[in-house]
């Protein structure tokens, strides 16, 4: 009888813990869709172009960061671009991906990463 004493608090606590975090997943999986409906809206740099496509087209970006990888043909350049609202990244000198640079996603700040 003394150990389900215990017991009760324990599960108490596991399902609270639970609940908050299937809470967490529904609010990250609502904030997702939102941010990738967000980006078919929006005129965002296209996979294929050149960077001086993108330059011509957007401007100069507020920031290049360093260029990561290149050590070997498995791993090119990437480059990337941040300007006010997006960040694209490019795979030696052409586009791969442009992103939305929002407090919802995990680009608040990309300089830090470098």
């Amino acid at each position: 009888m003394f150990k389900h004493r215990h017991t009760l608090p324990l599960l108490a606590v596991f399902a609270l813990g639970a609940g908050l975090a299937f809470s967490q997943a529904v609010f990250a999986q609502q904030t997702l869709s939102q941010r990738v409906q967000e980006e078919k809206t929006m005129h965002l740099p296209t996979r294929g172009m050149s960077m001086a496509q993108v330059e011509k087209q957007f401007g100069a970006p507020q920031r290049k960061l360093s260029p990561k990888g290149g050590d070997s043909a498995r791993h090119p350049v990437i480059n990337r671009w941040e300007y006010a609202d997006f960040i694209v990244y490019f795979e030696r000198s052409h586009v791969i991906h442009s992103v939305l640079n929002t407090p919802a996603g995990n680009n608040r700040n990309p300089a830090a990463v470098n």
